[in-house]
């Protein structure tokens, strides 16, 4: 970056030099992770991880300074989460799902599972991700986003639908229009599991569902994951400690429980009515979120 400035700048390097040399700049602050108490409440640590992320900022620079793979197992992400809160960079909605997972895996009573959502505006796409939590039967989400009421929800929300539609609504606020709602399964909390996180065990394509159809195959999706959990998934996962006997899945090659989830997946269901409500024209505009 330097060397740059040295490039273009009428000063050259001295700029550079100048800059860099100043003893009276004031630092930057770094966000602290947070700590917590033993007899601190879920909702406090929930609150205290989404300041954490906020503080980190939204990546407006159109560099992604953190590299995420989805195939990568839990163990490896966890490691970049670390990395993350060293560095203290921007991040974006990605970025902040794996932190989230990070700050979250000491609260063992907390289910967390990725919701992913693709809008649409003004002839084009746009694609965005929350960590979905759940705590005493309450929803809610965690994650970062440029638009304020796309990022964190505090576990109000008393079913999975209705956090889902207040999404939904979120987004019509911005003049995008919701076409596909993608959920996984809960994450392990065992920071050192080899498995992958299950990313889409649903999809559900909107323009395909009426509404109730639409809500019933979220509840569909929350009472699978009560039954996972309450089942249990088999043998606890390979950790780190136990690699001697068990070796990490090669790229490419599906997990006998990803290849049943994929199996499990659910149609999406009847065709929707079109529904065509008048809209300013808003084509010169790019909205994101």
């Amino acid at each position: 970056m330097w060397r740059h400035v040295g490039r273009i700048h009428p000063e050259g390097e001295r700029v550079a030099q100048r800059i860099r040399g100043a003893a009276d700049l004031p630092k930057i602050p770094i966000p602290s992770v947070p700590t917590f108490q033993p007899s601190t409440p879920i909702p406090e640590r929930l609150e205290a991880v989404q300041r954490y992320i906020r503080e980190l900022q939204y990546n407006h620079t159109g560099t992604q300074f953190f590299e995420i793979k989805k195939s990568r197992p839990l163990t490896g992400l966890m490691d970049l989460a670390k990395e993350m809160t060293k560095e203290a960079l921007p991040i974006k909605c990605l970025e902040a799902v794996i932190l989230g997972i990070y700050l979250t895996n000491n609260m063992t009573t907390l289910d967390r599972f990725p919701i992913s959502f693709k809008s649409h505006f003004s002839g084009n796409y746009f694609r965005h991700i929350v960590l979905g939590v759940n705590f005493g039967g309450r929803y809610g989400a965690l994650g970062i986003s440029r638009r304020e009421e796309l990022m964190y929800k505090a576990p109000v929300f008393r079913t999975l639908s209705e956090l889902i539609f207040d999404f939904e609504e979120a987004y019509r606020r911005c003049w995008h229009t919701l076409k596909k709602v993608k959920l996984g399964h809960c994450v392990s909390h065992d920071p050192h599991s080899v498995e992958q996180i299950e990313w889409k065990h649903s999809i559900l394509d909107l323009d395909k569902l009426t509404r109730e159809d639409f809500r019933k195959e979220l509840e569909r999706h929350a009472r699978d994951m009560r039954l996972k959990i309450g089942k249990g998934t088999g043998p606890p996962s390979p950790t780190k400690d136990r690699k001697k006997d068990v070796s990490s899945p090669q790229r490419g090659q599906a997990s006998p429980h990803r290849r049943n989830s994929r199996g499990d997946r659910r149609p999406s269901g009847e065709k929707k009515p079109a529904d065509s409500k008048a809209m300013p024209d808003l084509n010169g505009y790019q909205i994101r979120v």
